[in-house]
């Protein structure tokens, strides 16, 4: 524990210390005063990406450094996607606070869970070991857990959050049921050692590959795919819609991390196997995902179904192993982050007096309501479908060339084909907002700050679209490319 280990992990020191703070500071304040929370975390937030920002090791010309005995990296990868974490988590509690408020769980335990759950997401982003690999996810999932439960009076809540922890301690029980494998294969926890060790031989291969296969499950559980995906559509219906908000944008970063750390870092030189299976879990997650997502009266299973389709995009990224593929699965993701954060935020706005707007008829005529937050929702669906000039357009772009450029040609129209199958469903949400008559004429309130934030969160998506070369730049750069 010397000064330049401290250094390189003084984000993740400042968010836990935080994190500490404000669950102490919610003892000494009232109901009417819990306000404070919410500007301590966001403050939390601007200082956190503030310390990433320093980036010291890069002064010496390094792209990457090391600590705490080479468990922890510093690199681009992990700073950018550490800083766009930050930002997806500022707008959750934008749109939090006043879903929150609404439905009277209004407290400091939604904050302090979600910066433990973050720091779980930045131990995971700059893991290089595999201990620190199963901290990070296991900081994840419990504070996730619980954020699930986080309304003790909702059934519903309670059944999702059992049926999270059972098909997650599985999921668990299996990464490191893998882990153990590859450390007897290899004599090593640490990442590159394990790169090395594999590169040079002497490694036990069938040991290796029945690791490999536990890994990928563990990994395919976290983000979600097929046949790994049972536990969302239940987990985004059932949990507080602030609580889906989070689950939906945020960990999506740490398991794209967790899979380049893994799959590249440690075992890059068994990239023909996990490429295979990588392959078989995006086709299935994309055709599986569409075609599921079609059928869904809920809004909130419809974006389920639909971020299992999206998780299976981020896979064709990987596929190549090369540079260029690992960034372009990291501008997928990136995006995805903000287009969930924003549908769920329209989806919190949309909710009044303890009623959550979680049916697809909740949306009918609101452009007759409300024409600007009509529009919003209209961008973020049509980003989400792919349509040309918004975001969504190029991150599909993306990763079906990376996919291409893998030679599987099969997977890159399977993606085409059933991205316009997708479209249905979210250009389905557009017609009900401007071809049907509302079925409340109620105004759409909301406080100064989220309305703010859920404005720039949709203009961003045809933003990010037309000036998308910027956020495609860097994506690429944290990776070599």
């Amino acid at each position: 524990m010397n000064t330049s280990n401290m250094l390189l992990a003084a984000p993740e020191f400042w968010v836990l210390t935080m994190a500490c703070v404000i669950l102490i500071v919610d003892l000494f304040l009232g109901e009417e005063r819990r306000g404070i929370i919410q500007l301590l975390a966001l403050g939390t937030l601007v200082f956190a990406a503030i310390i990433t920002l320093r980036g010291d090791y890069m002064s010496d010309g390094l792209r990457s450094a090391t600590a705490f005995n080479g468990s922890f990296i510093r690199d681009p990868m992990g700073d950018v996607l550490k800083l766009f974490s930050f930002v997806v988590l500022g707008l959750v509690y934008v749109y939090a606070k006043f879903c929150l408020r609404q439905f009277r769980m209004f407290r400091a335990d939604f904050y302090t869970l979600s910066l433990f759950a973050l720091l779980g997401v930045m131990l995971l982003i700059s893991a290089n070991s595999l201990v620190t690999v199963y901290l990070g996810l296991e900081l994840i999932s419990l504070s996730s857990y619980a954020l699930v439960a986080f309304d003790r009076d909702s059934p519903r809540g309670s059944e999702a959050a059992m049926k999270y922890f059972v098909l997650g301690s599985m999921a668990s029980g299996m990464l490191l049921y893998g882990m153990s494998m590859i450390y007897g294969a290899t004599g090593t926890l640490d990442l590159q050692l394990i790169a090395q060790s594999i590169q040079a031989g002497g490694s036990d291969q069938t040991l290796l590959v029945f690791g490999l296969v536990f890994l990928v499950v563990g990994l395919a559980f976290k983000l979600g795919v097929v046949p790994f995906h049972m536990w969302i559509p239940d987990v985004y219906e059932g949990a507080p819609v602030a609580t889906t908000l989070f689950i939906s944008s945020v960990p999506k970063m740490a398991a794209f991390a967790m899979a380049i750390r893994l799959l590249q870092t440690g075992l890059g030189e068994l990239h023909q196997d996990w490429s295979q299976m990588l392959a078989i879990l995006a086709v299935l997650s994309i055709v599986l995902g569409n075609l599921a997502a079609i059928a869904q009266t809920n809004i909130k299973r419809m974006l389920a179904y639909s971020t299992i389709s999206h998780m299976g995009f981020v896979l064709m990224g990987l596929l190549p192993g090369t540079a260029d593929g690992f960034g372009a699965g990291m501008f997928y993701v990136i995006v995805y982050s903000l287009m969930s954060a924003a549908a769920f935020g329209m989806v919190i706005m949309l909710s009044a007096r303890g009623v959550e707007a979680e049916k697809l008829d909740d949306f009918k005529g609101l452009n007759q309501r409300d024409s600007w937050y009509a529009a919003i929702m209209a961008m973020v669906m049509f980003s989400m479908a792919g349509v040309p000039v918004f975001v969504g357009f190029f991150a599909k772009w993306l990763v079906i060339k990376a996919a291409l450029d893998a030679g599987l040609l099969w997977l890159a129209i399977v993606a085409v084909v059933f991205s316009v199958v997708g479209a249905f469903y979210y250009i389905r949400v557009v017609k009900l907002m401007y071809f049907d008559e509302p079925v409340t004429e109620a105004p759409i309130e909301a406080p100064v700050d989220f309305r703010a934030a859920i404005s720039l969160n949709g203009i961003m998506m045809l933003g990010l679209g037309i000036f998308s070369s910027s956020l495609i730049a860097i994506c690429m750069a944290s990776f070599g490319a």
